[in-house]
């Protein structure tokens, strides 16, 4: 069962697309603004459909923030109709499709399966990247292997920036904001010294010696699994 979260400020509409995206057999997580929409993240789902013109913070916003993170999670944009600029500019910053408010949910339901079908293709074509660690961030559980790994929080905030990027270089900086939440400084060993003791960790644990590495002068790099 695929999980969907469900982003618009209209309770009615929102409640009305539930009920019906329900039937057709989805999980649907309920937003009402865009800040419950990054909050809701934490469950995971496998689709946002996530609505433009929203109090607290705007569909756009929301969409820039998950993409400046390198957050890939599928969205569907709801616009107001006719208004070209929100869909162009949704587009531009990385949505997957977008449909004009008021929507038949019955195109609704084509769209998100067609988004659907070809993140599942994704999937399959980068199946030789498989994430090395087992992660559950609303829990902050990790695992290789089957084996929970003991970690700090903030040895866990770094770990799953990594993994979400597995054969990715991840830039110092952008390990430094994201997982530590302070700007990297020129002497700052800080995220040096975690991943250092991630990688023992991961070791004793039957990793190989390689599975994260420091490339000098661009960033770290977390190994795709091999078995």
């Amino acid at each position: 069962m695929s999980r969907l979260l469900l982003v618009d400020d209209d309770q009615a509409l929102n409640s009305l697309l539930t009920e019906y995206l329900s039937q057709e057999g989805f999980e649907v997580i309920n937003a009402y603004d865009g800040k419950q929409a990054l909050d809701s993240l934490t469950q995971e789902p496998d689709l946002m459909v996530l609505d433009v013109m929203m109090p607290e913070l705007n569909g756009i916003e929301v969409l820039k923030q998950l993409r400046q993170k390198d957050i890939q999670l599928p969205i569907l944009m709801l616009t107001a109709k006719g208004d070209d600029l929100d869909r162009i500019l949704g587009l531009e910053l990385g949505a997957d499709d977008y449909l004009a408010k008021p929507c038949n949910p019955r195109e609704l339901l084509a769209r998100i399966n067609a988004i659907l079908r070809r993140s599942h293709v994704n999937t399959l074509q980068n199946s030789r990247q498989k994430r090395p660690i087992d992660m559950n961030q609303s829990r902050l559980e990790a695992y290789f292997r089957g084996q929970e790994i003991t970690l700090t929080g903030a040895e866990f905030k770094l770990l799953w920036l990594l993994n979400e990027r597995v054969g990715k270089i991840t830039k110092k900086d952008f390990l430094s904001e994201q997982g530590l939440g302070r700007k990297l400084t020129r002497y700052d060993r800080s995220i040096d010294v975690h991943l250092s003791n991630i990688r023992k960790k991961l070791v004793a644990m039957g990793a190989r010696d390689d599975i994260l590495v420091n490339q000098r002068g661009a960033g770290y790099l977390l190994k795709a699994d091999e078995f």
